[in-house]
């Protein structure tokens, strides 16, 4: 598995500002994501300490974005771990396949956008850490 956290990346989407507030835009043209979006989810009203996600994906590729308030995204390669505040609707995130990854300290009315490449495959997941570190070839 060659995906590390540092192939992690802040995406720059076009904002166009006016007096009546400000406007960002995503199509599915190549020019922001280099994949097909086939899927959109999102999380809110996520309780005062709670922990979402702890899992990884072997083949699914995802943008993450804070819509509302905040949260931070943990992500590891097995090697390194890295935390990310989400905080600025404008600012997305792009996560590769093969890193675990734990979505926390949302604040209040915070809102988790996230689209991804493929449809919901349960196959897709592992849910336990040391599955992970084995598939990373870590442990």
């Amino acid at each position: 598995m060659s995906n590390t956290v540092d192939k992690c990346k802040y995406l720059s989407l076009q904002t166009f500002p006016d007096e009546r507030g400000k406007l960002c835009f995503i199509q599915n043209d190549n020019r922001f994501v280099n994949f097909e979006i086939r899927r959109m989810y999102y999380l809110f009203d996520v309780p005062y300490g709670a922990q979402r996600a702890a899992h990884a994906h072997k083949r699914l590729h995802q943008i993450f974005f804070a819509l509302s308030g905040s949260y931070t995204l943990s992500l590891s390669d097995g090697n390194s771990t890295t935390s990310f505040r989400m905080d600025k609707p404008d600012r997305p995130l792009y996560v590769p396949p093969g890193l675990w990854r734990t979505v926390s300290e949302f604040t209040s009315g915070a809102v988790c956008l996230v689209l991804a490449n493929e449809l919901y495959d349960a196959e897709d997941y592992i849910h336990d850490y040391s599955e992970f570190l084995t598939y990373r070839g870590t442990l």
